[in-house]
């Protein structure tokens, strides 16, 4: 496909995504970027070296889903199951050709100076995943004081990193950012307006390095592997919305091209859902009006996070419109049937078709027939496209196949 994007949008896009598992602290991987990119120029890195540092601070926590693991990382200073993330991480990065230098940063990146020099890593990828590591901690230190009472924290935060230094980080860093951090400037750079000022400058100065659409794909399917992991309750979701998608996509006629975007909408549709808490996920009961509030916004930041990319806007608003109607009563935009493109019709059949395949807190996962019982029942309410669930209807085992694959066990007695 001859559509090109350009992977620093694409970085600072998903940056967006990760940041939302701090559900209401949306910014740790852009400080963590920023302070890296700070400390590099101060210790006289050149450009090249300072843009890997940005981007590996930007997406260091790539191995974190879940917000329970977030929770652990921000609140303990060093957090006895923090290895795990950066391994996972690490793999998922070393699938990603035009990132895959940043694996051996992502998965050293919490491991002490003292324990490094054991390791048969070379002292350049050391040294920048332990500056990381200590612009990580320092954030993770301020997060309780940000807009609130920064500067009167500083001094303990300094005083913690100066303890540290040697043993968790390399004496040399530490200086970095000891005589860094004596200005008020460098702290208050880290509070949300003044950042978000800061990645934009960062944005515009940047060299646009292009990628092509298989990169992307294969870009979406990383990131669509950390939001299923977010619960047992969601693993494949994402992966098995794309493959019923693009499937039928394909029996509807629609070129080849346009099915390889479908598919990539429906491995980046939920994006927005890193933010949604753990425990509203897995809750066993019905939800809350609030609890279901805060599920509804997920449509609308996935949205916010892709429409910074050029070149994706079509994708950006399949995606996006995954959880509306015919009727216009679904969300985000309300958006009714004139509205609806086929595209975005078909990967809302493929969401609701998966998710009643999976198993969920509250229920076993249905059989293809109760499925296609239910997609009938939403057809006739005016929700789902006639259309589209007529080609599950003829292809029904197939669209199984494609939305599960081998992960489920339908519970036949729901059939």
């Amino acid at each position: 496909m001859s559509v090109t994007i350009d992977l620093g949008q694409v970085i600072h896009a998903l940056s967006d995504a990760l940041d939302l598992v701090g559900v209401d602290e949306g910014f740790h991987g852009k400080r963590t970027g920023v302070m890296a990119l700070q400390c590099g120029q101060a210790l006289g890195m050149d450009e090249s070296e300072l843009e890997d540092l940005f981007h590996a601070g930007l997406l260091h926590d790539c191995g974190v889903s879940s917000t329970h693991v977030y929770r652990c990382l921000l609140n303990e200073l060093d957090w006895v199951g923090a290895e795990f993330h950066c391994i996972e991480g690490s793999e998922l990065l070393g699938q990603f050709a035009p990132l895959a230098h940043l694996a051996p940063i992502i998965r050293y990146h919490h491991t002490h100076w003292d324990d490094l020099g054991e390791l048969e890593i070379s002292p350049v990828t050391a040294r920048r995943a332990n500056l990381i590591y200590l612009v990580d901690r320092v954030d993770a230190l301020a997060v309780p004081h940000y807009e609130r009472d920064l500067l009167m924290a500083r001094h303990t935060i300094r005083d913690t990193i100066w303890q540290l230094s040697g043993a968790f980080f390399a004496p040399e860093l530490a200086m970095a950012f000891l005589d860094l951090s004596e200005k008020e400037a460098f702290w208050l750079h880290l509070e949300s307006r003044h950042l978000i000022r800061l990645m934009h400058e960062r944005k515009r100065r940047n060299q646009p390095t292009p990628i092509h659409f298989a990169e992307l794909r294969q870009l979406a399917l990383i990131f669509a592997r950390i939001v299923d992991a977010k619960s047992p309750y969601t693993m494949e979701h994402s992966l098995g919305t794309a493959r019923l998608a693009r499937f039928l996509a394909e029996q509807a006629g629609l070129m080849p091209e346009t099915c390889e975007k479908i598919e990539v909408a429906g491995l980046l549709h939920d994006l927005g859902k890193l933010q949604v808490p753990d425990e509203i996920l897995e809750k066993p009961g019905a939800l809350t009006g609030k609890e279901r509030s805060l599920i509804q916004r997920h449509s609308f930041e996935t949205y916010q996070i892709l429409r910074g990319i050029q070149g994706l806007e079509d994708i950006t608003l399949w995606a996006a419109c995954h959880h509306e109607t015919l009727d216009g009563q679904g969300y985000p935009f309300r958006l009714s049937g004139a509205d609806l493109t086929l595209e975005m019709r078909i990967i809302a059949v493929a969401d609701v078709f998966q998710a009643l395949a999976q198993r969920r807190p509250y229920r076993n996962p249905l059989s293809p027939e109760k499925i296609l019982e239910m997609l009938r029942s939403f057809v006739q309410q005016n929700r789902l496209d006639a259309s589209v669930v007529g080609w599950v209807e003829r292809h029904l085992q197939a669209s199984w196949q494609a939305a599960v694959g081998d992960e489920e066990t339908p519970d036949s007695s729901l059939a």
